[in-house]
Formats: C-alpha cells, structure tokens, sequence
C-alpha cells in the first residue's frame, strides 16, 4: 500500500527528499494517486488523470540513479487547469463543445514545469472557458470543498485549490482573470497567487495582448508557490508581454521573511460591496496578528468601487478576443460564457476607453498608497463558501448583489491594476470554514508578497480540512 503520508508533504520537502534519493518519484506519485482514488469520487477536483504520469516518475528516477540534476520540483505531482493544454491529454476548458479536444503539444508553463522535474498528475476542473467563482460544469460536474461537501470550492482554479487541501497534488497551475487563483484558495485553506502582468507567460492563447488574465502557482504553502514561481517565471519571445525574471530569487524571499518594520495598510471593504461580518473578523484579526511579528498595521479606507464598472466592460472585450474564433458558436455555450459574450459584444468603444481611464486611475492610487506602506492587506473574498449547487450567492452582508460576479469585485478590482496580488489563509469562520486575506504587493513585487504569505502562515497555521 502507498504511504499516503508522503502526499501530504510540502513540495518542497518532497523534492528534497526526492534529490537525496530518500523517497522515489514513483513512491510519491502513488501516494497522491491513491488519495485521488480514496477522496476524488466525493470532491471531484481531478478530471483526467495523465496515463503516463507512472512513466514520467520512472524516467525521473532514471535520470536521477544517473546522477543528473532533475531539477527544482524532483518528483513534484502537479495538477494542471483544464484551460492549459497538456500534449496527448483531453483539455475540455470545461465545455461540451470541446470535451474530445486532445492538444499535440505542452503549453509553455507545462514544459517549464516538467523541466523542472514535476510530474504532471492530471487535469482539475474549473468552470466553462474558466468563467466565474464557482466550479462546475456540463462535462465532468462539480467540484466540493474538502472542508465541507455541501459548500463551494470556488473557482475558476477550484480543482487545484480542493486538489491540494485533499493532499492528491502538491502543486496546482491555474489562472486569474478575476480572482481564479485566490477565490478558490481562500475557500479551500490554501496559497494562492496571481503574478504580475507577463511574470508567466501564457502560451498559447488566443489573445496575445491579454493584460488581464495571467497564469499562476496555488500550493498548501508560501514556500512552495515560491518555488513552484521560480520554476516557471521568465520572458518568452512567444509572448509579447512578457517580463524577465532573471536575478529575482522567490524562495529565498519566503525563506528570509521578517515582518519587521513592514508597513502595512488593511482595508475592510475595497469594492464597496459590504463583507459578511465572520469573515472580516477573522481577517482583521489576522491583519493585526503581523503587529506581533513586527510590522506596523494601519486600517485605511480605500475606495475602488468605480473598478467594478470598468472590470465588467474588459472582461467582456476578454471573452470576445478570447473566443473569436468561436463565436458562430455563441448559442452553444453555458449560461456564463454565453453572456460574458454578449456583454461583451454590447461594450462601446466609449465603455473601454472610460475603463481604461479607471484602470489609469487605480494605479495612480496605489502608486500613492506605496509611497506610504509597503503591502495592502483585504478580505479576498467578502462572503464564506456558498452553497455548491448555486452558481453565485445573490446576497453579501444582507445586500443584494447588482450582477451576478459583484460578489467577486474584491478581488477582481484588484486585477486591473496588473500588481502581484496574493490569497493566504487567515483563520476559520464560525462555522469552520477557511476565510483568505489578499496581500497586494507594488509593482514587480512578489518577493514581498510571498514573504508576508510566509509570515502569515507562521502566525495564523491552518491545518488541511477532515477527509470525507
């Protein structure tokens, strides 16, 4: 039987184990995959298992005996979104229209994980075409909250974040329009992080000039986004934005992490939405717990509500870049992706030049905001997890809810802004459920983000949710 204990290692254990040839690569691969067997019919957050990933763990182990440098992730599982395409394995984007699409080639971060040693486990689920925070769909179904069934897992990246809090991958690939990375980790008690603008390149895409979506790491810690981070950053010639990374060192930026004499702004309620009061509580008194690690904690007030109208009117241009080619096909889509489309289609050339002129205006504001703190700390999320069965919760705080994604302003206001934004674990609400707290670096700086995540952790430790 496979020792499941080595699952629920941190990936950075396991690929030091795995160099010291203390633990093998297959050995590890077996533990996450019995944990897909035992727990995955309950929380379906793996879609397509990778036949070859047995393969690939032997071949690490050949090089390995050979004496080769395998490379950062030695033996690493690693869930990969079912937007990203994997050579050889189904890629759906969670849509019927595309449920026997099978890829011929990596997308440029699947090869930058495997050349770094990860072993590529599946694919995880999300949404159709990863539109909206909560995931489910027409191919596979939805995937549950580890932390109670009933309850939403968020998304888009919902498969990786419930993935990684059950233990059957030690890594999760995903992206972030809106908040794909952080809504999930903040319902399911895990790291998340949506990098800079072309920090990592999304390759291939239909829309090069993307400067909203990125693609970005989701661990069970600090320390392993930061490696799984240093992996796959770096500029490509297939990507116009892209940014380099050369000399930026992201693990030793969490291995060094002191709060000492770090300025630290906290707002309640960035999207002017309301917030539900558990879980505010539980992420103001996370705010205030780094006051005992040394840094100086300040509640502002800070108003970007005006970003909610400008979000909705790019995420509609988003979609119809993003599905151009497709859009004899608009009828065929799911309920989110169909009007995503639509409203996109109905967006005025006036409607994109005022967002732009918001998106110009929000990052004049933080420019301000860093000349005084180093970091800005909010709720990511303003309610707990919701009903699984639900598509959005209509209410937050006992408002109604104007749209059906106003309920993920807090974070995708932040988006606009192109700055490396965070999702940490701050505690548990009265009912037991994770609430997230979003660490909101200056620009390029994720080493500070990652290394406040990492402090966080120290303070605030959350143990991995009851199996079901």
């Amino acid at each position: 039987m496979p020792d499941e204990s080595l699952a629920l290692l941190t990936a950075t254990e396991m690929a030091r184990r795995v160099r010291a040839r203390e633990v093998s690569p297959t050995e590890v691969l077996d533990a996450c995959l019995a944990r897909v067997e035992r727990l995955n019919p309950a929380i379906n957050a793996v879609v397509t298992p990778n036949p070859r990933a047995r393969d690939e763990a032997r071949e690490l182990e050949r090089r390995i005996a050979a004496g080769e440098d395998v490379g950062l992730l030695a033996g690493v599982p690693v869930g990969i979104k079912d937007v990203t395409q994997v050579g050889g394995l189904r890629c759906t984007f969670g849509s019927p229209l595309f449920s026997d699409h099978v890829p011929e080639e990596d997308a440029l971060v699947v090869r930058r994980l495997r050349a770094a040693g990860a072993v590529i486990l599946g694919k995880t689920n999300t949404p159709e075409f990863a539109a909206g925070g909560n995931t489910f769909n027409e191919v596979f179904g939805r995937t549950r909250n580890p932390w109670n069934p009933e309850r939403s897992a968020g998304g888009s990246t919902g498969g990786g974040a419930a993935g990684l809090a059950t233990g059957m991958i030690a890594l999760a690939e995903g992206t972030d329009l809106g908040g794909s990375l952080r809504i999930p980790a903040s319902f399911c008690g895990v790291v998340g992080l949506r990098p800079s603008v072309g920090l990592v390149p999304t390759v291939p895409s239909d829309f090069i000039w993307d400067t909203l979506q990125v693609t970005g790491p989701m661990a069970r810690t600090a320390a392993d986004v930061a490696l799984m981070l240093q992996a796959v950053a770096g500029p490509t010639p297939e990507a116009p934005l892209s940014q380099p990374a050369a000399g930026r060192d992201f693990v030793r930026a969490v291995r060094e992490a002191d709060a000492r004499g770090v300025r630290i702004a906290y707002c309640r309620d960035i999207a002017g939405i309301g917030i539900d009061a558990g879980v505010e509580r539980v992420c103001r008194e996370a705010a205030f717990a780094l006051e005992q690690a040394g840094a100086a904690v300040e509640e502002i007030g800070l108003d970007l509500s005006y970003g909610r109208k400008a979000f909705l009117a790019l995420r509609g241009m988003w979609f119809v870049s993003m599905l151009h080619p497709h859009l004899d096909k608009l009828d065929r889509f799911g309920v989110n992706v169909a009007n995503n489309l639509r409203a996109g289609l109905a967006t005025s050339v006036e409607e994109l030049g005022a967002a732009e002129q918001a998106r110009k205006r929000m990052r004049a504001r933080f420019a301000e905001l860093f000349t005084r703190f180093d970091l800005l700390l909010t709720p990511t999320m303003a309610v707990p997890p919701f009903p699984v069965v639900e598509n959005y919760p209509r209410t937050v705080g006992g408002r109604e809810m104007e749209t059906y994604v106003d309920w993920l302003a807090p974070t995708f206001v932040l988006s606009l802004t192109g700055l490396p934004v965070g999702s940490v674990p701050a505690g548990a609400d009265g009912d037991g459920m994770p609430c997230g707290l979003q660490v909101v670096g200056a620009p390029f700086g994720e080493e500070r983000v990652l290394a406040l995540q990492a402090v966080m952790q120290q303070l605030r430790p959350m143990h991995l949710p009851i199996e079901p």
